[in-house]
């Protein structure tokens, strides 16, 4: 096995962050005077395993080509879900020459803190791996699984105003094994065509590429990130960020 391959870094921006709530897409909020996307290309020119960054947009994104990164970029085009985006992104890889053993990093435009430390020690993990690895953190918080009980319709408001469902406590989950996915995520090229095809015609969900890997049942290692390394997904999440950057900067 080649164990200096090609590093090829890729950005998901393709998607338009609904769960965040703004009327811009996510990647392009602006933290410290620089939008979440060249904070993210900011944070993999740090490697000196990278030199250049494959940015997966929408069709009808008209702002990334304006922005300036900090390593060159070149671009594809993204598709509905998140896989479909990313297999864009290594088809134009694999335009480019690059070889199966290469390996394909992939990030969330989202996560613009992630230390340069952990970058090239998920890469140097993935270069030992048949398959790969990605970042992650043990789960610290006890986890609750939750179920919503059916409302009666005794209990509908008298002008029958729609009331958001309750939750309740269903069990504790065992968090022994527990990880929290990070990007971000480093597999072989090859490999990663292959898994993607799959999800493909067996029309599967998943939320990250890694998904795609458990499915075939091969093994992609785990390793452990910071807790720096956090996704903007709601509104707050922007308050940590903020002081995250801060702090590291």
């Amino acid at each position: 096995m080649n164990t200096t391959p090609t590093v090829h870094a890729m950005i998901v921006a393709a998607g338009r962050g609904s769960r965040f709530g703004a009327s811009i897409a996510k990647q392009y909020t602006m933290l410290q005077g620089q939008t979440l996307l060249q904070h993210s290309v900011a944070r993999l020119a740090r490697s000196a395993y990278i030199d250049k960054c494959l940015l997966v947009v929408a069709a009808d994104d008209r702002t990334a080509q304006t922005l300036d990164f900090a390593i060159p970029t070149y671009y594809a085009i993204g598709g509905t879900e998140r896989w479909q985006s990313v297999q864009a992104g290594v088809a134009a890889i694999s335009r480019t020459g690059a070889a199966d053993s290469d390996l394909v990093l992939i990030h969330d435009a989202a996560r613009p803190a992630v230390p340069s430390c952990d970058i090239d020690r998920v890469v140097e993990a993935a270069m030992t791996e048949p398959y790969g690895a990605i970042l992650a953190t043990p789960v610290a918080d006890t986890l609750k699984l939750s179920y919503t009980p059916p409302s009666p319709q005794s209990e509908l408001t008298h002008d029958h105003i729609e009331q958001t469902p309750s939750s309740y406590i269903k069990q504790t989950i065992d968090r022994t094994h527990t990880w929290q996915a990070q990007t971000p995520q480093v597999f072989r090229l090859g490999q990663l065509r292959q898994v993607l095809t799959h999800v493909a015609k067996q029309q599967l969900s998943i939320t990250d590429e890694a998904s795609a890997f458990e499915h075939l049942s091969l093994p992609i290692r785990l390793v452990t990130g910071s807790r720096q390394n956090i996704k903007l997904t709601y509104p707050d999440d922007a308050i940590l960020l903020t002081a995250i950057l801060a702090a590291q900067s």
